[in-house]
């Protein structure tokens, strides 16, 4: 008949450990049934608790790597026998005189069988026999086998098995031996991918993506390539086809270097783009002298499409000096010419198609505009020409001789300073002294290009610049601190270094500058200033 299982007496409550009485069968703090049975893990592998068949060998700690051998003597246990109607286990090894735990058996160093019949398999069991192995005999582990991955491994150069043998149609023996023999079976003698084969980690299906390389198309010859990763291509749009970086517009920064003038143009750190031009050139008068040629314009930020109007009066002006200089005009006239040419220029950008301006009539006052300041040095003369409040400044070569600021600005306080009623000091620091009086553009009062004419009797530089490099080096001195001492051999570097100096200073505008060192002749003419 049926026996009911008998639970011992637990000294707490396995729901919320409150301590317990003798005879208790509910928990007087939980209401925990103390009664109830746990159940059992739903598949394990069981032990044998009966002597195996006759004639089967048996495998105990000390048979491994010898399975398939003789029956032990019959005076000598057998690990698992049964007697008296329990099982015999190993007796564990003693721990020796170095402290060392003995090992600790596992439950297949002895005979069992698992869940489905098949007999269980230790770590010291051969592939070849014995009690782990699967029918079938060496042949059959041989020829359809698949060896799956544990724990244990076998030592380096041995042949011990480390995983159970399939059976003929290769099942597994649970449904978790089912995924690892798919997952985790590693044919004999094969190596994974970029490892030893006894490493223990398992070989990826693909390549891991995180690790993959993804190598960009190289740019043809003659495409740009991206300032960012200076491997991708440009695309059209100006951004980089293979890390998505923008890049700078080609006026961001623009460089030039002719044998006797530089110039150097920077968008600054505030302004999205840059809205100053320059051209500098050189040619030569009728009488085979040289005539060097440098032009700053500076766009208007309140008007529309300053950007161009500064290019195309820079244009402009530097053409008509090329173009009337040759032909032997005076210096001081050709500038004058090449103002009005510039102002034209500009002009030409505010008319529309007819009919396109009919519906804004008043659009023309917001017409293109820029200011405009050049310089030309030929036959020992220096001319200088302006509308607005870009400037030009002298710094001789001996840094003990005065400087100079060579033209007179068109702004609010300029006029606030001639008409007395500011000093300098007081004007230039209210918030409308750099209110333009003066411009190129079709919306300008009138066109009044000033020029002035010097001939120095002294070497020295021709520093010509808009707003942005002049507001943080205002005076003569000022500028001339900046200048480097070297700046009569190297100006283009003199030049880097100037627009450096404004970016330093807080680039709140596009920084300009062009620079002409002036040389002069054995006679060493003295100064003189013709201005109209």
């Amino acid at each position: 008949m049926s026996q009911s299982h008998q639970q011992p007496a637990l000294p707490t409550c396995p729901g919320c450990e409150e301590p317990l009485d003798a005879g208790d069968r509910f928990c007087g703090a939980c209401g925990h049934d103390l009664s109830a049975v746990p159940t059992g893990p739903g598949d394990r592998p069981t032990m044998a608790v009966a002597a195996p068949p006759a004639g089967q060998a048996e495998a105990g700690p000390g048979d491994a790597g010898r399975a398939g051998a003789g029956t032990p003597d019959a005076g000598a246990p057998r690990a698992g026998a049964v007697e008296g109607g329990a099982v015999r286990w190993p007796a564990a090894a003693e721990t020796d005189s170095s402290d060392v735990p003995a090992p600790v058996h596992s439950p297949a160093d002895v005979p069992g069988t698992d869940s489905d019949g098949r007999p269980l398999t230790g770590p010291g069991t051969e592939s070849g026999g014995g009690a782990g192995a699967a029918p079938g005999g060496p042949a059959h582990e041989e020829a359809g086998a698949v060896r799956v991955r544990h724990d244990h491994r076998a030592a380096p150069g041995g042949g011990a098995a480390t995983g159970a043998a399939a059976d003929a149609g290769g099942a597994a023996r649970t449904t978790g031996d089912r995924a690892a023999a798919v997952a985790g079976a590693v044919p004999d003698g094969a190596a994974e991918p970029g490892g030893d084969p006894d490493s223990g980690d398992f070989p990826l299906a693909a390549p891991d993506p995180r690790t993959a390389e993804h190598a960009p198309a190289a740019p043809a010859a003659g495409e740009k390539v991206c300032v960012a990763c200076r491997s991708g291509r440009v695309d059209p749009d100006g951004y980089c086809e293979n890390c998505g970086h923008a890049q700078p517009r080609e006026r961001d920064h623009m460089e030039q270097e002719l044998d006797t003038v530089a110039a150097v143009s920077d968008r600054g750190l505030r302004h999205h783009r840059n809205e100053d031009s320059f051209a500098v050139s050189s040619t030569a008068l009728p009488d085979g002298s040289p005539a060097v040629v440098a032009i700053v314009c500076d766009g208007v930020s309140s008007a529309s499409r300053p950007d161009e109007a500064s290019a195309a009066a820079a244009t402009a002006a530097n053409e008509a000096l090329l173009a009337s200089l040759p032909r032997g005009t005076h210096p001081q006239q050709a500038m004058h010419e090449a103002i009005v040419a510039a102002s034209e220029a500009v002009n030409a950008l505010a008319q529309e198609p007819a009919g396109a301006m009919g519906h804004d009539a008043h659009r023309h006052q917001n017409a293109p505009a820029c200011t405009l300041v050049g310089a030309v040095v030929a036959g020992g003369l220096l001319i200088v020409g302006w509308v607005g409040d870009s400037r030009v400044y002298w710094v001789p070569e001996d840094r003990t001789r005065p400087t100079a600021r060579l033209t007179e600005d068109d702004s609010w306080a300029a006029q606030m300073v001639a008409a007395g009623l500011m000093n300098e000091a007081e004007a230039y620091a209210d918030d409308r002294a750099h209110a333009i009086t003066g411009w190129l553009g079709a919306d300008a009062y009138e066109l009044e290009p000033h020029t002035a004419a010097f001939k120095p009797d002294r070497p020295g530089l021709v520093v010509v610049c808009t707003d942005g490099l002049w507001n943080y080096a205002e005076s003569g001195e000022e500028m001339a601190a900046a200048v480097p001492a070297d700046a009569q051999e190297r100006p283009l570097h003199a030049a880097q270094v100037l627009v450096g100096h404004a970016l330093d200073g807080g680039g709140h505008d596009n920084v300009t500058v062009a620079l002409l060192p002036f040389a002069v002749g054995p006679d060493g003419a003295g100064s003189a200033r013709e201005s109209v």
